[in-house]
């Protein structure tokens, strides 16, 4: 098993990730984004005998890709339930937690799974696609000022509130279903010199909405304290600044807003710390390679 024999996606920091993580042979690790099990076999390559390694994913699709090792547990679920599969699991605490935020490159190029604006299909961007709210639904059942909301601070599109205007406006007379019938309401409000800046983050904010993948990560980065072990190694990679940020702040904090509290003695009080405190990101090399790298930057926690 190994990262060429994988796929569903090229896996991002690939060896920077590996060795964040820090693996020791014994230890028991978490993928808690599986995907395509790129980083998982990875993990797997420089575990020995005793170790083990849990890979969590909400994606059906990825179960084709679950690798038939006695070392390895497959959890069908998203990782804001990693502490009750884990509890169900008998573990209570692992070595390292490594999670890669990312769209996969399979969800991209998959016409029907609606998250790319290359192609036409159904408006669904759910990452577990058996169940859930599909974004043709939001667009379509959500008030305005809420649509202006999630267009405004998850896609920071300065155009928030008139888009969200147009689109309750048009499926007054015609439901939005489908990609194209959304790019239908953009093109108005794009800028042909910022037409796939503008793009991009218009579906990103649908996508975060529909997969609540704030909350998510929020849940994650909070049991996260209470499973690994102390020295343990939480390796993270984000793709936009509302991910980052949280990240960063939490790694450095405790909280999401960055504040920074102290014991009588003027020690700082956080459960982890930053072991990178200048993001890593990708070369060059692999950003060619890889054109999904771009935006990528890979943050280290450690428990203290």
């Amino acid at each position: 098993m190994n990262k060429e024999g994988f796929c569903y996606h090229t896996p991002v920091l690939f060896d920077e990730s590996l060795n964040g993580l820090q693996i020791v042979p014994s230890g028991v690790y978490i993928d808690v984004t599986f995907g395509g099990g790129g980083h998982s076999s990875g993990i797997l390559n420089r575990l020995g005998d005793a170790g083990h390694l849990y890979g969590f994913d909400q994606d059906g699709d990825t179960e084709a890709y679950i690798p038939s090792d006695p070392r390895f547990t497959f959890v069908r679920s998203n990782f804001r339930y990693l502490s009750n599969f884990m509890r169900y699991h008998g573990v209570a605490a692992v070595d390292g937690i490594f999670a890669d935020l990312g769209v996969s490159s399979h969800h991209f190029d998959e016409a029907s799974r609606g998250f790319s604006f290359r192609f036409n299909g159904s408006l669904d961007m759910r990452m577990n696609n058996r169940k859930g709210t599909t974004a043709a639904e939001i667009l379509n059942t959500f008030p305005e000022e809420r649509l202006a909301y999630i267009f405004h601070n998850y896609g920071e599109l300065t155009i928030a509130k008139r888009l969200a205007a147009q689109i309750v406006a048009s499926r007054v007379d015609r439901p939005i279903q489908t990609i194209e019938g959304f790019l239908e309401i953009l093109n108005p409000y794009i800028r042909k010199d910022k037409e796939k800046k503008i793009l991009a983050r218009a579906f990103q904010a649908l996508r975060i909405q529909t997969n609540d993948e704030l909350e998510a990560l929020s849940a994650l980065l909070r049991q996260s304290v209470k499973i690994l072990k102390p020295g343990g190694r939480f390796v993270i990679i984000t793709y936009h600044s509302l991910e980052d940020r949280m990240v960063k702040n939490f790694f450095r904090t405790g909280n999401f807003e960055g504040k920074i509290e102290q014991d009588f003695y003027g020690n700082r009080i956080s459960p982890l710390r930053p072991v990178n405190t200048k993001v890593i990101t990708p070369s060059m090399e692999e950003v060619n390679v890889n054109p999904r790298a771009r935006s990528a930057k890979l943050r280290i926690g450690e428990r203290l």
